[in-house]
């Protein structure tokens, strides 16, 4: 009887796995990520958009209501990236990991930290960022892209209003 209960649990254990591998840190996709991720720092938009599927819905800050296309994003990070004189992404303690999840689609996570300088106070900032990407035949089809921005444009807000007010007491009638 015991044997037959060993016998019958390895049955299940056997057929409840299908064989597929659900989630890796090595793979063609998570390679892709890698590149754009370069592709971005060394600003070479023709390359970083050649991994995105004709029609992919990027929803990076937003919510799915408003799909962007690539070349939106890269039309809205190059206006981003302006006012830095440095930017850059700490690769060597980013994380990434690819997930085939229930529905069969493939995923990949991308965790990391975002460092930028404002050429204008010379501040620095470290921003953490995720993004989510799903793959089709090698290509970005869908993106989630989450990260606080907010430092940097609170910063850019009160340098204009600072710029604003001394342009202003400038051109009053001096008493």
């Amino acid at each position: 009887m015991k044997n037959l209960i060993v016998i019958g649990l390895f049955a299940i254990l056997l057929f409840a796995c299908d064989g597929k591998q659900r989630y890796t840190q090595q793979s063609s996709e998570i390679e892709t990520i890698k590149s754009i991720m370069t592709n971005y720092v060394n600003g070479e938009w023709d390359a970083y958009q050649s991994n995105y599927a004709e029609g992919a819905q990027l929803f990076f800050n937003a919510t799915e209501d408003k799909p962007a296309t690539i070349q939106q994003i890269i039309a809205q990070q190059k206006l981003e990236l302006e006012p830095l004189n440095a930017y850059s992404l700490d690769r060597e303690n980013e994380a990434i990991e690819m997930v085939l999840d229930d529905k069969g689609e493939t995923w990949v996570n991308y965790w990391g930290v975002w460092k930028g300088t404002m050429a204008a106070n010379g501040k620095t900032y470290e921003i953490p960022i995720h993004i989510t990407s799903q793959f089709v035949n090698g290509k970005i089809v869908k993106a989630y892209g989450y990260w606080d921005n907010s430092p940097i444009q609170l910063d850019a807000m009160a340098m204009q209003i600072a710029a604003e007010k001394a342009a202003m007491e400038a051109t009053k009638p001096k008493k």
